[in-house]
């Protein structure tokens, strides 16, 4: 476990990639599977010769899924991506029960923006949806959670862990309080696979999104956990696709290689930890040569993998692009959010100020990442702040 980038697909890159939270590299073991793969051309649906092949890869891959997640293969529908689960779940329930009684939604302060732009569509839709906090330190405010749960709540989201910062949520406490309240609960897991071993079971969720990207496969392939029992629920309709849950001629080659990762959930403990030794010493090497440093929730339980870090008298765009011109790709908030000057609604919802949110770095390590790269990084790192302070102080 010493060396881990044998693992990856090799590529003629020098540079350092520390954003593994945006996406990850393909694994070796996805990339020389490929042309195999390609030649499975035809329709899983059709019955005919050219399509039992790919009919037999999209099966070994629910099978291979759901070992690792600890669900039985027919509670797992293959989608898009996280962001078209995480839909799914919130309009589908939605749908069912608003002629039950319960049009009451609690949220999470800090969920990903496909979380967040779905309640808003419930909201036009006359649901009520109440926000639940989570406090600076990164732990939930369990007494406002509480106090929200009743009778007239249908569903909970909450993510498993947060893309930003890594805070780590108690999932199975809250899912097992929305559930004493007859609600469902869902969570968004799309950052916690690769970093954290799963038992859907042991956690008691009704819904769970995932995401191949995040987890070293090819992107445009998301899994939706959808426990035995629930709410029939589907956001595009069409064929029979996923048991009709999810219309649309499946994307063999994405979900061969979603299923080839999931033979790897073996070695997520140890390649975590592996990381987080990589994490903290990056972490101790930094605050020791600069000051004005802040680890964001760093007394919470975190991700291995994941770091954010502000840094007084930085702006977080300026770091971004020295960084990038020197052959590190680095992330200032969550990529699906790039491109806008505006600071994190994630670290604003944590308290911060914009002056604050705006010198944040966000950092995330992966099954590649090495004791060199870390040392090259902090080694580079240091003289760009040095010299972005400089500047802001002749400026200011």
């Amino acid at each position: 476990m010493s060396d881990l980038k044998p693992f990856l697909y090799e590529t003629s890159s020098s540079r350092v990639y520390l954003d593994h939270n945006a996406t990850t590299p393909l694994a070796k073991s996805v990339a020389e599977k490929v042309p195999e793969w390609l030649s499975q051309w035809g329709n899983p649906s059709s019955i005919h010769m050219d399509g039992r092949g790919p009919k037999q890869l999209v099966r070994e891959s629910r099978l291979k899924l759901s070992k690792m997640l600890n669900a039985h293969p027919l509670e797992l529908i293959f989608t898009s991506g996280g962001s078209e689960s995480n839909n799914t779940v919130i309009k589908g329930v939605f749908e069912h029960m608003k002629s039950l009684g319960r049009d009451e939604y609690l949220v999470g302060s800090l969920e990903h923006p496909s979380v967040i732009k779905a309640y808003e569509r419930l909201k036009a839709w006359g649901a009520k949806v109440i926000t639940i906090p989570v406090k600076p330190s990164g732990l939930v405010d369990m007494q406002v959670y509480e106090k929200h749960l009743s009778e007239k709540t249908a569903l909970v989201s909450f993510m498993y862990a947060n893309n930003e910062t890594g805070i780590i949520f108690p999932i199975a406490e809250m899912c097992k309080m929305a559930h004493a309240k007859g609600a469902l609960f869902h969570c968004d897991a799309v950052q916690a696979l690769g970093k954290v071993s799963f038992d859907l079971k042991q956690l008691g969720v009704d819904f769970a999104s995932f995401s191949g990207h995040k987890f070293y496969a090819l992107k445009g392939i998301g899994l939706l956990y959808a426990k035995k029992g629930s709410p029939q629920i589907s956001l595009i309709d069409g064929g029979a696709q996923e048991r009709r849950r999810r219309a649309g001629t499946e994307n063999t080659l994405a979900i061969a290689s979603f299923g080839t990762m999931a033979e790897f959930t073996g070695e997520v403990s140890q390649r975590s930890e592996a990381v987080q030794v990589l994490r903290d010493n990056m972490e101790k090497q930094i605050c020791e040569q600069l000051d004005g440093v802040t680890v964001l929730c760093k007394e919470a339980q975190r991700l291995s993998n994941t770091s954010n870090i502000l840094l007084d008298g930085c702006d977080g765009e300026s770091l971004l692009m020295n960084l990038d011109m020197q052959g590190f790709s680095v992330s200032t908030g969550a990529a699906c959010s790039s491109g806008s000057m505006d600071p994190s609604p994630v670290l604003l919802a944590l308290g911060l100020s914009r002056d604050q949110a705006q010198s944040s770095l966000r950092l995330g390590l992966g099954w590649g990442t090495t004791q060199q790269d870390i040392d090259h990084f902090v080694e580079t790192l240091i003289p760009i702040v040095h010299r972005l302070r400089e500047l802001k102080q002749k400026s200011g």
